[in-house]
């Protein structure tokens, strides 16, 4: 969905398709009808944005097939579906039994990583719409934080310079500019926005930046405001924010039956007491845990947030809540301005598939039906804040294409 700030500038909505588990380019297309035509009809909207994940293998063969990437986006276009933004934060294997902390490998020291994101970006470039201002790539946060001394945080830095440079030759060779987001998320070298600001402020801010996942800074314990002021302060643009909320209890001993209904063997859940928004290290063991199984056997004190994306309109088992005020605290600071603070927001609840068995969508069509109403939901916290609903299609009737300063012109030679 589109939607058009009061500055004039037009911000995407889209869900990430993640959430349905797809290793090859035939799993991807499949999900257009099963679920993407379905929710964009629910919502009826003339244009339904996805955030598409492609597992490794599916963006090294659309890579190396312009064919073939022509081809998807003419899928896209049929089903009035477009793309502005990719996840490419999982590498492949998202729905294995296990993912766990799986997911945060090959990282940002090894040039499997590198390679994919380029290979993200080279595919986004030809998805695009033609009035795109630019695609996003949302990334892991550099790497799980164990181990990480010094020669890992080197290496990485070389291996960002690199990225930097790809990003720059992608825009020069087609006239399209793509950025990436790093991800800030709990137990990872980058959990919370200040250590973004530690970690990161040194890279190519014209083609690196933050994916502000709302979910992740409700886990850190994060203020919007103070959190969003950081980034600014240190000249971090945020690339794309994922419209998401985490789970939370006020009073995790009376709620501790309850919140062992959402241990599960396949996401990693890491915990946070409130005590980690205070603390030089929001991942020490006095009030932090990897996982929700390891809080509740360590009782940590005071309320806790879990990583687990739970549905943005539906509330939680009780006594259980969302962190859904803090999404609304943030999209306030990115929206209610004079500027947009961001043109990419994409709902990620990957989770659908794991929550406990009495909120699990039962049929294709029920999750297609709880992906609306989150959308639905987005939409309309979007709009109270002033933006409004664009309709239009995908053909490029929305204008001609815009060519920011750090996407020149297309060069074929």
């Amino acid at each position: 969905m589109r939607l058009r700030h009061a500055d004039g500038q037009l911000v995407h909505l889209s869900y990430c398709t993640n959430v349905h588990p797809a290793e090859d380019l035939a799993g991807v297309l499949g999900q257009l009808d099963t679920y993407a035509v379905p929710i964009r009809e629910r919502l009826d909207a003339d244009v339904l944005g996805l955030g598409l994940w492609l597992a490794a293998p599916v963006a090294a063969g659309l890579a190396a097939d312009p064919q073939t990437r022509r081809k998807l986006r003419a899928e896209l276009v049929a089903r009035g579906l477009e793309v502005v933004t990719l996840n490419g934060f999982p590498y492949q294997s998202f729905h294995a039994p296990v993912v766990k902390q799986a997911v945060y490998h090959p990282d940002w020291t090894t040039r499997e990583r590198l390679v994919y994101t380029l290979n993200l970006a080279t595919v986004l470039v030809d998805l695009l719409p033609d009035d795109a201002v630019r695609g996003s790539v949302s990334t892991l946060p550099l790497a799980w934080r164990e181990p990480w001394e010094q020669r890992q945080a080197d290496r990485a830095a070389r291996v960002l310079d690199e990225l930097a440079a790809g990003l720059t030759q992608i825009a020069w060779r087609t006239g399209r500019a793509v950025r990436v987001g790093f991800e800030p998320e709990p137990g990872c070298v980058v959990e919370s926005t200040g250590q973004a600001v530690a970690a990161l402020s040194r890279v190519d801010t014209d083609r690196l930046g933050i994916c502000l996942d709302l979910a992740h800074l409700a886990c850190a314990w994060e203020d919007p405001a103070q959190a969003l002021g950081r980034l600014r302060a240190a000249g971090l643009p945020v690339v794309k924010v994922q419209v998401s909320a985490a789970l939370a209890a006020a009073d995790p001993v009376a709620a501790a039956g309850t919140l062992r209904g959402y241990v599960e063997p396949r996401f990693l859940h890491q915990t946070r007491a409130e005590p980690c928004g205070r603390a030089a290290d929001p991942a020490d063991p006095a009030h932090a845990a990897d996982d929700l199984d390891a809080a509740l056997d360590a009782d940590l004190p005071g309320a806790w947030r879990v990583h687990y994306h739970v549905p943005l309109h539906a509330v939680p088992a009780a006594p259980l809540e969302s962190t859904v005020g803090v999404l609304r605290d943030a999209l306030r600071e990115l929206f209610a301005g004079p500027v947009a603070g961001c043109d990419h927001l994409d709902v990620e609840t990957y989770t659908w598939g794991v929550l406990p068995v009495a909120q699990r969508p039962g049929s294709d069509a029920e999750l297609a039906g709880g992906i609306a109403a989150e959308l639905a939901f987005a939409r309309d916290e979007l709009v109270a804040l002033g933006l409004t609903e664009v309709s239009g299609d995908v053909t490029g009737t929305f204008g001609a294409p815009a060519t920011p300063a750090s996407a020149p012109r297309r060069h074929d030679g």
